[in-house]
């Protein structure tokens, strides 16, 4: 059977073949009706375009890269699952590392990505600083930064309004009488944390109410830092009523604390999370927690790193609103 080429698409769809190499390039300004109609010929024919000739010609890879501080952490694989989703169906396959919250190797992913001339990287939660982070990514072909902030000449951003989330969270518990409310903040490299610290504060402040700064705790964004930092401060403060946690898996951890040291929740402690990981609504009692379409995130990232590498946008800051999501723990 003979290979089907994109004359052979145009025909069938009625346009020229710059038009069917829009569509499959995905470049250029094309009406929803003429992309349907082209899609619909390709689907017909079975045509596969050809990358490898694409990629010589335009010194592509197919390829984009992805960098996460933490694969274990759900809130980023749900990410990952949804960028590969949307990449895989632009004809992109996907490279994924994980940085286990280490700056230098957050240094050496960046540089080797960029040795493998990857056609765009998406960075999650980058904890680098600002000017170390903007030198290694302006190195990229196109880049685009989730829950971190860059000019646009430099990356797009798609954020979540982390001070937004954490402000609602504690008007949440204010609001079921809980007074005494401290917050398990994450690592210190978070930019992420510095923004619900933020909303933590403010919530109080705004209210009326003094922000104690023994009831703000740094620790490890996993169970085992939430469960470390939790048995350290309710034993330091029992008078506590509730607590925010930086995440869900900082929650989970505390849960575990709260077990073992007799405090019940919600009755003696109210505790809610964030990022609404799956496991969130599965544990002993259920999580309370603030939280985003995860996948859907990961679709947009690659979306949006996609206009920047194909230059139809450069002007790009997208912001997410958590939604709050009230279960057992404090409902």
């Amino acid at each position: 059977m003979p290979r089907v080429t994109i004359d052979d698409v145009a025909r069938e769809a009625e346009v020229s073949t710059m038009t069917v190499s829009r569509v499959v390039n995905n470049k250029g300004e094309i009406s929803k009706e003429t992309r349907e109609k082209v899609e619909k010929a390709i689907a017909r024919l079975g045509y596969r375009p050809n990358r490898l000739a694409r990629a010589l010609t335009l010194q592509e890879t197919q390829t984009i890269g992805i960098v996460v501080p933490d694969i274990s952490n759900p809130f980023f694989a749900d990410i990952i699952q949804g960028a590969e989703d949307e990449a895989w169906r632009y004809g992109y396959s996907l490279l994924m590392s994980t940085t286990v919250e280490n700056l230098d190797r957050e240094t050496r992913t960046l540089q080797l990505l960029e040795e493998r001339n990857v056609d765009g990287v998406i960075v999650c939660s980058a904890r680098l600083p600002e000017e170390k982070l903007f030198e290694l990514i302006k190195r990229q072909r196109a880049a685009l930064l989730i829950n971190r902030t860059a000019p646009d000449s430099i990356a797009g951003t798609l954020q979540i309004d982390d001070t937004h989330g954490a402000m609602r969270a504690v008007h949440h518990l204010l609001s079921r009488g809980r007074e005494k409310i401290a917050m398990l903040a994450g690592p210190e490299s978070s930019y992420s944390r510095r923004r619900r610290i933020a909303g933590y504060t403010t919530a109080l402040e705004t209210t009326g109410r003094e922000v104690n700064e023994a009831y703000i705790v740094t620790c490890q964004p996993d169970e085992t830092g939430g469960y470390q930092a939790a048995k350290e401060l309710l034993a330091k403060h029992p008078e506590l009523e509730g607590v925010f946690c930086h995440n869900d898996l900082i929650a989970i951890g505390l849960l575990q604390a709260c077990r073992e040291l007799g405090i019940r929740v919600p009755d003696d402690l109210a505790v809610v999370g964030c990022d609404n990981i799956r496991m969130a609504s599965l544990v002993t009692p259920s999580l309370t927690t603030l939280g985003v379409d995860k996948q859907a995130l990961g679709r947009r990232a690659v979306n949006l790193l996609l206009e920047r590498m194909n230059q139809t946008s450069n002007e790009m800051t997208i912001v997410q609103k958590p939604e709050l999501v009230v279960r057992e723990s404090a409902p």
